[in-house]
């Protein structure tokens, strides 16, 4: 495994993290099924188990995945080993009156966080994040100063967004005073590397790639006719017709690494790639 400097934190990380999303199991947001079904709790533990023997030692995870539940499965796989990890959550995404809306104000930021604790099992959080805002009007200031807050306070070390769209990474940076940015970023989506990243770089902003494998896609499993189980949110996200358009970017793109001798793809021949199967 090898480490590096997570931006401007000074966190020293390992490259590989560990997403705790799927652990979670299945949840909901207002009727938005957003798990990834079923997971057996020991599966989960064993999993965070070889992450960490394996050297990662970056976890991240949301209240939202499980409903809580993924944080505890961090909090209670990671209790003996807290200060020589790295911890991430994130907050923002609720359920009222049946309804799931996005909430960045200080008083639910306040409040969401003490219960991250909670289930976390640990006093800090080291690195809190809002959870994937979908429109800039959603980065208000009254969410940064509860993020400023709660770094007075000792129970956060950094703060951070997980941003929805790619494009609104430059305006974070641009207008907000986020430590880190965590995107969506893989061989089938590399927006990223258009503004972004270069930015990043240049002020020294975290980043953390979202959804690496294309939420198991470039893993390679899955065959033209996969289907995901009801409770699986992939289930809505990929249709049939999406499914086989998926599988046959991963195999053009296993095709052009095999053919080039396993060197990577440019950006540009990835879109001419995808667009050649659309």
């Amino acid at each position: 495994m090898q480490y590096r400097t997570l931006g401007r934190t000074g966190l020293r990380v390992s490259e590989v993290g560990f997403g705790a999303w799927a652990i979670g199991g299945p949840a909901k947001l207002g009727d938005v099924e957003i798990g990834w079904g079923e997971v057996d709790e020991a599966v989960a533990l064993r999993g965070i188990d070889a992450a960490y023997d394996a050297g990662v030692t970056f976890f991240d995870t949301s209240d939202a995945y499980g409903a809580g539940r993924s944080e505890q499965l961090i909090g209670k796989a990671l209790k003996s080993k807290r200060a020589q990890v790295v911890v991430a959550t994130k907050v923002g995404n609720r359920t009222i009156e049946g309804k799931w809306i996005k909430d960045f104000s200080r008083a639910w930021i306040l409040q969401a966080a003490e219960a991250s604790l909670v289930r976390l099992g640990t006093d800090y959080i080291d690195l809190y994040q809002l959870h994937s805002p979908t429109d800039t009007a959603a980065y208000l200031p009254e969410a940064f100063e509860a993020l400023s807050a709660l770094k007075r306070q000792g129970k956060i070390r950094y703060g951070g967004v997980s941003v929805g769209p790619a494009a609104h990474g430059p305006w974070v940076i641009q207008n907000t005073p986020a430590d880190t940015i965590q995107v969506v970023y893989n061989m089938l989506d590399r927006e990223p590397e258009q503004t972004l990243l270069p930015m990043a770089l240049k002020h020294n902003i975290g980043i953390i790639a979202r959804v690496p494998l294309a939420s198991g896609f470039l893993s390679g499993k899955f065959g033209p006719d996969t289907t995901f189980a009801p409770n699986d949110h992939r289930a809505k996200t990929y249709s049939p017709e999406k499914v086989r358009q998926m599988v046959a970017q991963v195999q053009r793109l296993r095709a052009n690494a095999a053919a080039s001798d396993g060197v990577l793809l440019t950006a540009d021949e990835v879109t001419k790639a995808r667009a050649e199967l659309a």
